[in-house]
């Protein structure tokens, strides 16, 4: 099959079978002609990497139903921002998008560029985001490649060489394949193929509409692909983390903007990241629990301790803030963690 055909099989089959996701344009829409909102394409994008469907649906809808264009968004705090995207993980990706935000409505008007190229331009988008951008919302035919297509490109052609070395192969037969009519909705339907058909183990061969071409399923060895080179064992790193009360108050932390969990709220810590230092406060701390948390990098083991603070006690660290105004919702998950822990402690409720 001509690889003019194998665009058409895979289009045929996406124009049945594509996911129902509140940022996508479905195919039939895009035949009444309804255009894609980059918006919402970009949003989704930086939302989902390294995050699944599943977990990103409800942080879409609340960010679009609180800022639903880019105006709205570049115009909004930054610990709002940041309150809302905990949870979510990676948090430099929430700085980035504000900043990216920012420079749309200033440098561009609040209209995102309309080619790859341009949306390069943007501070925090690179290759893989202005490829999906582009193409998704401008039907430009520019080559997406996440997990799912690396999956789909090492099956087709029984790729051996193993990820990451096979990336620029892998990129290579996406780009080949990428056809020039509806770019944008192959490029999603060769995700949705990866995500639902051919899989990272049990692949249904038998209800995808390139199993006759696939190489790997010819030779057998589809489940065997793509061969990953083995990572490292994570490194373990430990800490401390203090939790305090005072009357109706909590000790909270603001992180710097820069590093591990930049900008988000938590609680005084030390030893593991580089920041830190002593206790907040001369309390009697007690011992209550170890919080456990793993990062992309490496595994995060905190001591937590907890005291309830003197009226005349002197803090040296972080800001204390009324309960009524304090929302565990806003950390982030290694801090909502400790505070569940804390919670359950001997420290009042």
């Amino acid at each position: 099959m001509r690889d003019e055909g194998l665009s058409d099989a895979l289009l045929a089959w996406y124009d049945r079978h594509a996911r129902e996701m509140p940022w996508r344009t479905s195919p039939l829409d895009r035949a009444f002609g309804v255009v894609p909102d980059p918006y919402r394409v970009w949003l989704s994008e930086v939302m989902l990497q390294q995050t699944t469907v599943a977990a990103v649906k409800d942080y879409f809808h609340r960010f679009t139903a609180r800022w639903p264009r880019v105006a709205d968004l570049a115009a909004a705090r930054d610990e709002e921002v940041m309150a809302e995207w905990a949870g979510l993980g990676y948090y430099a990706r929430a700085r980035n998008l504000l900043r990216c935000a920012r420079a749309v409505v200033a440098d561009h008007g609040g209209r995102f560029p309309s080619t790859r190229d341009g949306l390069l331009t943007l501070p925090g988008i690179g290759p893989y985001t202005a490829s999906a951008v582009a193409a998704i919302a401008y039907d430009e035919p520019a080559t997406v490649v996440d997990g799912n297509v690396e999956r789909v490109m090492a099956r087709m052609f029984a790729v051996q060489t193993p990820l990451p070395a096979a990336k620029a192969e892998l990129t290579a037969h996406a780009a080949r394949l990428t056809p020039m009519q509806r770019p944008g909705d192959h490029a999603q339907a060769v995700m949705d193929l990866g995500a639902t058909i051919c899989t990272p183990r049990n692949p249904a061969c038998g209800l995808c509409p390139w199993s006759a071409p696939c190489q790997a399923r010819a030779a057998g060895i589809q489940p065997a692909l793509p061969r990953k080179t083995p990572k490292p064992e994570k490194p373990t790193r430990r800490g401390t983390v203090w939790i305090a009360r005072q009357g109706d108050h909590v000790l909270v932390e603001r992180r710097p903007d820069r590093g591990l969990l930049g900008g988000m709220l938590g609680f005084p810590g030390d030893g593991w990241d580089g920041a830190g230092g002593p206790a907040p406060a001369e309390a009697d701390w007690q011992e209550v629990g170890e919080v456990r948390h793993t990062f992309t990098h490496f595994h995060l083991y905190l001591t937590l301790r907890v005291a309830e603070l003197s009226t005349t006690a002197t803090v040296t660290r972080g800001t204390l803030i009324r309960r009524a105004d304090f929302r565990p919702a806003d950390l982030p998950t290694v801090m909502r963690k400790a505070w569940n822990i804390a919670s359950g402690s001997v420290m009042p409720g």
